[in-house]
């Protein structure tokens, strides 16, 4: 043979290629196969039992799982559905493209480009306005057995809370609503403010649409690293003493007690409470001498 073929000047690979090909016999996708050097469809499966379903039927069983079970079933749980209830052998790969030629594939879900994180730096901040923190506390009603959240907005500087959400959840929502009243409060909103929010790395926070927001309103939002709850720490500070002068005092008995004992708690620290980094003067009273000019200024380290 080796002879014939250089007899006729032909390669020994291109005539072995020629002779196993038969383009009047295979389908166009067993073509493809060959041309790649995979092996053809076989065109069927087989059940555990040994017997042979071709993929016409087993397309129909696809179909009748489709329709008669009403479910959106993507072609992984379908491939498991097939091998229960038809008892194939079958793998997932066939089962694709057997949804694909039946044009029922589930579409793809978009993924969503994620925001650039940006990591919480060393700062100096000399005024109000120019650094919140913000993160969420619980509390827990004892005559209900459910909890509440508490998210609260604390200016670093003058230390007052200057918003606060409390509720049976809290949601990215919820901090986008008390941000922009807290906005409103320091005459900051629709305005070009030179304002940090930073905030750990809660559900809440790193969501599309807190981050979505914050660009919406011109703040940047800074997160801290995880497992370092230091560089938050005047609202850990501001979380630890509402724990223990207000919700570790009470037994709640209703959603309705606790929220009366924490918006008491807020008035009164901001506009009782005094504070020693602050010359030992409350936060709205200091808040409001720097406005006029009278406090004595202060550079806050974090």
């Amino acid at each position: 043979m080796t002879k014939v073929l250089k007899i006729l000047g032909l390669n020994k690979s291109t005539y072995y290629f020629n002779i196993n090909k038969d383009s009047n016999t295979k389908s166009t996708e067993e073509q493809r196969l060959v041309n790649k050097g995979g092996r053809p469809i076989p065109g069927s499966s087989k059940t555990n039992d040994g017997k042979t379903i071709c993929d016409e039927q087993i397309k129909e069983y696809i179909c009748e799982i489709i329709e008669s079970e009403g479910l959106c079933y993507g072609y992984y749980k379908i491939t498991i559905i097939l091998r229960r209830k038809f008892n194939l052998i079958i793998n997932k790969k066939k089962v694709y493209r057997l949804c694909k030629e039946l044009n029922i594939l589930r579409p793809q879900r978009t993924v969503k480009p994620k925001h650039p994180r940006k990591i919480a730096k060393n700062r100096e901040i000399t005024k109000p306005n120019a650094l919140w923190e913000v993160d969420i506390k619980y509390g827990y009603i004892h005559g209900e057995d459910r909890f509440f959240y508490v998210a609260s907005f604390l200016d670093v500087y003058d230390r007052n809370i200057v918003e606060y959400h409390m509720g049976l959840s809290c949601t990215s929502e919820d901090i986008i609503i008390i941000l922009k009243r807290a906005l409103m409060k320091r005459g900051l909103y629709d305005k070009d403010a030179t304002l940090v929010i930073r905030s750990d790395n809660g559900p809440q926070f790193i969501s599309h649409k807190f981050e979505d927001a914050c660009k919406e309103l011109n703040l940047e939002h800074e997160r801290i690293p995880f497992k370092t709850p230091n560089k938050n720490a005047h609202i850990e500070s501001f979380h630890r003493l509402l724990e223990d002068e207000c919700l570790s005092r009470y037994e709640f008995e209703s959603y309705a007690e606790a929220y009366k004992e924490v918006a008491e708690y807020m008035k009164s620290y901001n506009k009782i409470r005094i504070h020693g980094s602050l010359g030992y003067i409350p936060p709205s009273e200091f808040y409001q001498r720097t406005l006029e000019g009278t406090a004595k200024p202060l550079i806050v380290k974090l």
